[in-house]
Formats: structure tokens, C-alpha cells, sequence
């Protein structure tokens, strides 16, 4: 097992007769932003749901976190998920839970006592600059601060990786820069993340390693116009 966090090796992943990515090699390291890039439909999403483990290759090894794809045991999936925290585009907070619920979730699933919940909760709220929203629902923010809740939700439990998929897909170019600034701050912190988009631009190139997707497949930034 390498010591990298995740790593492809010849992976492929196929539903039905359509190949959504193949022949795919690459690691991740603690501290590193990886940016996947690539148009529409290149592969990003299935790459992210390979290193969640909702998806298993149809070929190749996944390994994440010292579970590998091709040697799973009971509970494997489930430790693994524990160590990941996710962003998605379309925040998938819960519209009945208020901010501080809804950041508060992971833990209090996890099993962490209510002292060590509010402690933690408040903490990542004042870093997010969300104290002042933490009895908001949902409904009652704009989109860049749903997104920020989002982000804290994936950050409360200390995960070793943070997976973005498009998280600033659905934000005016403020609240962008905002969301991709607390990413970095994350790497800064020395967790690992992998953030899909479909512009690369957003993400200074001096702060991340981009892998780039055409129908499947990692190229070279050469071969796709919109990484230049």
C-alpha cells in the first residue's frame, strides 16, 4: 500500500456499454489541492464518487486512506466515508435543520459527546464568519453563505481529505473566490483536497496540481483549450 491518501492505479469505470473514465493513474498526498478539470461529462464526478467509494472500478484499484477497492472488508466503506468530507454544488444542507444542526450533523452521528459538538460547531462558524447565522435555516441565507455551511459540515469531523464537487458552480464570482480561498486555507491545514470543475481558472495555478479529463481519460493540459 502506498502512503499516498489515494491512489488510481489503471483505473476504469463503465456503465453498461459507455466508459466513464479509463486507464486513469494518479496520487494524492496530505496537504495537496488537486483540481480535476474537464468539460462536461470528462469523468470529474465519477472520479470523486470512486474515491468516496459510492462507485467500485470495473477494472484497476482504488485505494483511499489504507482501504483498497480490490481487498474490502465489512465496514471498510463506512471507516473510509468517516475520513472524507464532501462539498457538493447544490449545498444539500437540510432545509429543516438550522446552520449550527446542519454543521453539527457529522458529529453528532459520529457519537461525540454535546460539550465537544458546540465546542468544535462554534469554532468552525466564527472561521466561516457564520457565528451570527448559526440559528438561520437554510432558506434565510444567500447562496455563498449556504455554501460556506456547507463547507464547515464537511470540514467539523477532521477529515483527511475534502472532495468538492463543483462548489462554485451555482456562486456569483465573489462568493467564488471565497469558497475557493477556504479550500485552500484547508490544504493550508494540511488535509488533502480534490476539487471538480470545469474552470480551472478559479484555483491560482501556483496553489494546486490540475489533472485534466477528456471523455474518460487524464491529458495532457495541452490537448484542452480551456487550461491554457
Amino acid at each position: 500500500m502506498s502512503d499516498a491518501l489515494v491512489k488510481f492505479t489503471g483505473v476504469a469505470r463503465s456503465y453498461s456499454d459507455w466508459p466513464a473514465v479509463e486507464g486513469i493513474d494518479f496520487e494524492v498526498r496530505s496537504g495537496e489541492f488537486v483540481v480535476l478539470s474537464g468539460p462536461s461529462g470528462a469523468g470529474k464526478t465519477t472520479i470523486l464518487r470512486l474515491v468516496w467509494m459510492g462507485d467500485l472500478p470495473t477494472a484497476g484499484r482504488v485505494e483511499v486512506c489504507g482501504c483498497s477497492s480490490d481487498r474490502l472488508r465489512p465496514g471498510d466503506v463506512a471507516g473510509t466515508r468517516r475520513r472524507i468530507g464532501i462539498v457538493f454544488q447544490d449545498f444539500r444542507l437540510l432545509p429543516d435543520r438550522t446552520v449550527f444542526d446542519n454543521v453539527a450533523l457529522p458529529l453528532i452521528v459520529s457519537g461525540s459527546s454535546p460539550a465537544q459538538v458546540r465546542k468544535r460547531v462554534f469554532s468552525l462558524l466564527a472561521e466561516m464568519e457564520l457565528s451570527h447565522r448559526r440559528a438561520s435555516f437554510p432558506h434565510e441565507l444567500s447562496g455563498g453563505e449556504q455554501q460556506r455551511v456547507a463547507v464547515a459540515r464537511a470540514l467539523v469531523a477532521h477529515p483527511e481529505i475534502v472532495l468538492a464537487d463543483e462548489p462554485t458552480g451555482n456562486l456569483d464570482p465573489e462568493s467564488s473566490r471565497l469558497v475557493v480561498d477556504l479550500l485552500l486555507g484547508i490544504v493550508r491545514g494540511g488535509t488533502a483536497v480534490m476539487m471538480a470543475t470545469h474552470d480551472p481558472r478559479q484555483v491560482p495555478p501556483e496553489s494546486a496540481r490540475f489533472l485534466f479529463l477528456e471523455r474518460g481519460r487524464l491529458v495532457n493540459p495541452a490537448e484542452w483549450p480551456e487550461a491554457r
